[in-house]
């Protein structure tokens, strides 16, 4: 079987219809109803029931899911670790967002190169769809993501629970909204800070990537939630401050793999993962004195 007919499968299934898997494949709407149509004539049975909703799997769709993710997983494994560079004797692939690739994933490079020198290592720093997209496709052995959805044949395995903390350059502490800084820490932080903030006006500046907002921050000054474990020294060393009374959130972090791929390489990887998550939450920033509290300012 062609190896892009299980993958288009797979992305249809996800998308939950013909035209988002397009998108996500860059094919025309066409083309995926072309390979669709492909299966269900070798299979002799219709895969998917179409309708104005979208894609939804018969019987037949559903019992050819775990064999289409293994099928599209074992070639993309077979073809990274086929070729092994000199002196390595396994392969491992790993991705991350954009907002957690320090210090988790750069300390975990250090951590492999160190205790497991002849595994060859491949990351890559891309958006929750595309990391997710790729373990389940088999190009990627595991992604660190925060809160991600659950997926077919995918464990999200829990592996730092930290706090997204409010902090300003200015030394009193005050907040400030006319200098707050818009971070994009997901839907369910966007949830909580509404909730606990609804007069909120419109930010001033709005910034997608958690690294370039702190960046800007260190540069212009301001205030804004960034996560704790990222900004510990610079609290530490007066750089920033704590906003008094500013309520913390939760900001948990998985490592998300293939349920039937847990073999010894990615089990050593995944205890690396772990020891460098426990250091980081030992370096958490300690909690406000409970007398401290702050005014809302302009």
């Amino acid at each position: 079987m062609d190896i892009e007919l299980a993958r288009t499968f797979l992305a249809v299934v996800d998308a939950g219809s013909f035209i988002a898997a397009a998108e996500r494949l860059h094919l025309t709407q066409t083309a995926v109803s072309a390979r669709i149509r492909t299966l269900e004539q070798q299979f002799g049975r219709l895969l998917f029931v179409r309708n104005k909703a979208g894609a939804r799997l018969t019987p037949a769709g559903e019992r050819f899911v775990r064999y289409a993710v293994s099928l599209v997983q074992g070639w993309e494994r077979a073809r990274q670790h086929v070729a092994l560079p000199p002196g390595r004797e396994a392969g491992l692939s790993l991705g991350a967002e954009f907002s957690i690739w320090h210090p988790l994933l750069a300390d975990w490079l250090a951590w492999m190169h160190h205790v497991c020198p002849e595994v060859a290592l491949r990351t890559e720093v891309e958006t929750p769809q595309r990391l997710l997209d790729g373990v389940q496709d088999g190009s990627l052995d595991m992604a660190l993501l925060y809160s991600p959805p659950q997926r077919p044949g995918l464990v999200c395995e829990l592996l730092l629970e930290e706090k997204l903390v409010m902090v300003t350059t200015a030394a009193d502490g005050m907040l400030r909204w006319s200098e707050y800084v818009d971070v994009d820490w997901g839907a369910a932080f966007a949830a909580n800070r509404e909730a606990a903030f609804p007069d909120r006006p419109n930010p001033p500046v709005a910034i997608s990537l958690g690294p370039l907002a702190l960046s800007y921050l260190l540069q212009v000054g301001g205030t804004g939630y960034f996560r704790a474990g990222s900004i510990t020294d610079l609290i530490r060393d007066g750089v920033l401050f704590r906003v008094r009374g500013a309520p913390e959130f939760s900001h948990s972090a998985y490592v998300v793999y293939a349920a039937q791929y847990d073999g010894e390489v990615l089990s050593r990887a995944r205890e690396g993962l772990h020891v460098v998550a426990r250091r980081q939450t030992e370096r958490e920033v300690p909690a406000l004195p409970a007398r401290d509290r702050y005014a809302p300012g302009s």
